[in-house]
């Protein structure tokens, strides 16, 4: 490739369009939408892995986009109704071509670059877990946006029509969501997600979950896939006969089928759990996944005295450790119990937010009541479950208060909590002892309203 045709291509072409048109759609859709990306542990500038994913998620309009800035690319020579004249030159086609796709590759990639290392500067000074796990995620990016704007030029040359980008977007953009739609569940776990031509579609589904990447078979499967659509792109855009045109479509057929072989067709050997992130880094009895190490700090000394006040109330019936939870489990999927151990998540904004003696209240209530009930991601359970939390927190240290950053009000908190609590200190010690212990019970195994309980009520 002639540089200097090279530097004239970036400058008088499409392609310094493409990417910028490419950044700024992604710019725009990361700070002016307020999406998933930015709530939960999860959110994509948080985690390395979680960066990669959700810019990765971006291609649903991205992968479309190239596709239709290719096509106009490929246009060009029609356009300008110089076909015949360069098939009349000596040089090469292909030669020609690999100017055009240089120069598009190029900026599409530095497009896509900038985005991830803007996400990538934010997630340094959000996190102390640094690996390499995610690099394959953002090249298989790379891979798809070229390959989609090389396969856009070869249809853009061959079908010469102006309406050609705009189908080519929507066709794209339809087959891109469609194939996402038709995962068996719309949150990806360790247990389902999406399988088989599914997984053809270069973008991926919304990242709720820190704990998961994209397995070793989906990098190889897509990466086989998306370098023969490369190659059916750019013979297309070299391509002088029909029998030319015809020979191209084999690596796209070929490179899909192949895919189709390595791609998982189990849906837990999609997303797996990435077992490091997962590993447990303790101080003591307390707990947090390496993924969140860098809040270990925050989390030892609340988490040691609420072990010592369920500790003084449970007695030998008390959880000994803190832990975050790192099963997995979709969002309406009941959160993991034990009756060892004080589990959290930092999906709870009642925990996630929470410090000092706010933290060892919020840990205090789960570890006497924990959630039973489903919930989705961000909630602290019902109004009643919180309300039991925070009675039987309020209890062991003397005064009620509501825990701040729950879904539920305070106001609604105190309103379903206080005449309980007003209730339960008016009776005997012996008897407001038999009724918390009862409550921690029915709460750990699920089997009654720990909040009825506290109020007179009897478990099931």
């Amino acid at each position: 490739m002639n540089d200097r045709v090279l530097r004239i291509e970036l400058r008088r072409s499409v392609a310094p369009w493409a990417g910028v048109v490419s950044l700024c759609v992604a710019l725009a859709f990361l700070y002016l939408v307020s999406g998933p990306w930015w709530k939960g542990s999860a959110l994509w500038t948080s985690q390395w892995t979680s960066l990669a994913l959700w810019t990765r998620f971006l291609l649903a309009v991205l992968w479309p986009l190239a596709l239709a800035l290719g096509a106009l690319q490929g246009l060009r020579d029609h356009r300008s109704r110089m076909t015949e004249l360069l098939t009349s030159t000596s040089r090469p086609a292909r030669h020609r071509a690999a100017t055009t796709a240089g120069a598009t590759a190029i900026t599409l990639t530095a497009a896509f670059t900038l985005v991830v290392l803007l996400g990538a500067v934010q997630v340094i000074g959000n996190t102390e877990y640094t690996h390499l796990g995610w690099l394959p995620i953002s090249l298989v990016a790379v891979l798809a946006l070229v390959a989609g704007a090389l396969l856009g030029m070869g249809i853009g040359r061959n079908l010469p029509s102006p309406l050609t980008p705009p189908a080519l977007a929507v066709t794209a953009f339809v087959f891109v969501n469609l194939l996402r739609m038709s995962t068996e569940t719309a949150v990806p776990t360790a247990i389902s997600g999406p399988t088989g031509v599914t997984l053809l579609s270069p973008a991926v589904d919304e990242t709720l979950d820190v704990f998961l990447t994209l397995s070793a078979p989906v990098h190889l499967g897509q990466t086989v896939w998306l370098l023969g659509m490369a190659v059916t792109g750019f013979a297309l855009l070299a391509a002088a006969t029909p029998r030319a045109r015809l020979l191209a479509l084999a690596p796209v057929l070929a490179g899909a089928v192949i895919a189709l072989l390595v791609l998982p067709a189990d849906p837990r050997r999609v997303y797996v759990v990435d077992e490091a992130a997962a590993a447990q880094v303790c101080d003591g009895p307390v707990c947090v996944a390496a993924v969140h190490q860098e809040r270990l700090s925050d989390f030892a000394d609340p988490g040691k005295k609420a072990l010592r006040h369920l500790r003084d109330v449970l007695g030998g019936e008390a959880p000994t450790t803190v832990r975050e939870s790192t099963a997995q489990r979709g969002i309406f999927d009941a959160p993991e119990r034990s009756r060892t151990a004080v589990l959290f998540d930092f999906d709870d904004s009642v925990i996630a937010d929470a410090e000092g003696e706010q933290l060892t209240r919020a840990l205090l209530g789960q570890g006497m009541a924990p959630v039973c009930f489903a919930r989705s991601a961000g909630e602290s359970g019902t109004v009643g479950e919180l309300a039991a939390q925070g009675v039987v927190a309020g209890w062991v240290l003397g005064e009620l208060r509501p825990f701040e950053g729950a879904m539920h009000p305070q106001s609604a908190q105190l309103a379903t909590a206080g005449p309980v609590f007003k209730e339960l200190k008016a009776l005997p010690w012996s008897e407001q002892v038999a009724r918390v212990k009862a409550a921690h019970t029915a709460a750990v195994s699920c089997s009654g309203d720990p909040l009825s309980i506290l109020d007179g009520g009897t478990a099931r």
